[in-house]
């Protein structure tokens, strides 16, 4: 049987047999694999302590002719251990890794593995605002699926003005010009910024913390209407 060696982040865990568990994993260069972890559960396991979530992993396993590999061993390599420090942050990487694991088909691209690596590296640094990184996220998610909102043009092709409000057209995926609207041009700002920056290049920016906690509401909405996540 033919033997590889990857980086790994778990994705889910399932319990099989009396000692063993079902590992899902996403790695950068072979998508998603479901591997046997054999006896992973008794008290004198090697495996244990290695495939924990919020961690990067290096795996080593054997290909079989099912859709479940065989883990062989596992080495923790990185572990954001500060996420499970705060609940807020706990809860957040749990939403991101479901997330990531639902939208995703076995075959993936490394471009979701560096989405969940940074995600979670921008979770364990408590200097960077929960909500900043959600946007980020979200609009990360977007772009890669295809969905992204058009952050360049109002719904009838103008330009965004400085002093206009604006709602969100869900059928059209644009912002729209609305004296009651809710949205200022600054949050459009916001939203362009996280498309094309890092949460930790956007902590400083004024009023930021507050712009994301208004949009927030806003992403999950358009996440459930396009993707339901």
């Amino acid at each position: 049987m033919k033997q590889n060696v990857a980086s790994a982040i778990v994705l889910k865990r399932t319990n099989y047999g009396e000692a063993d568990r079902i590992i899902q994993v996403l790695t950068p260069n072979h998508g998603k694999l479901s591997l046997m972890a054999k006896g992973v559960r008794k008290v004198n396991s090697k495996l244990a302590g290695s495939i924990e979530l919020f961690c990067i992993i290096d795996i080593t396993y054997l290909v079989g002719r099912g859709n479940i590999e065989r883990l062989i061993s596992a080495r923790l390599k990185t572990h954001f251990s500060n996420i499970s420090k705060d609940l807020d942050r706990t809860n957040t990487g749990y939403d991101f890794i479901r997330i990531i694991n639902k939208i995703t088909e076995d075959e993936v691209e490394e471009d979701w593995f560096n989405l969940l690596l940074e995600s979670m590296q921008y979770l364990n640094d408590f200097s960077i605002n929960l909500n900043i990184i959600r946007v980020w996220f979200y609009l990360n998610i977007f772009k890669l699926t295809g969905h992204s909102p058009n952050l360049s043009k109002d719904s009838l092709g103008s330009e965004f003005e400085e002093n206009n409000k604006y709602d969100f057209d869900f059928d059209s995926m644009t912002f729209v010009n609305n004296n009651s609207g809710i949205y200022l041009a600054n949050h459009l700002k916001i939203l362009k910024i996280a498309s094309s920056f890092s949460p930790s290049k956007m902590a400083n920016i004024r009023d930021v913390e507050k712009l994301t906690e208004d949009l927030v509401p806003l992403i999950r909405t358009i996440a459930k209407t396009t993707l339901d996540i």
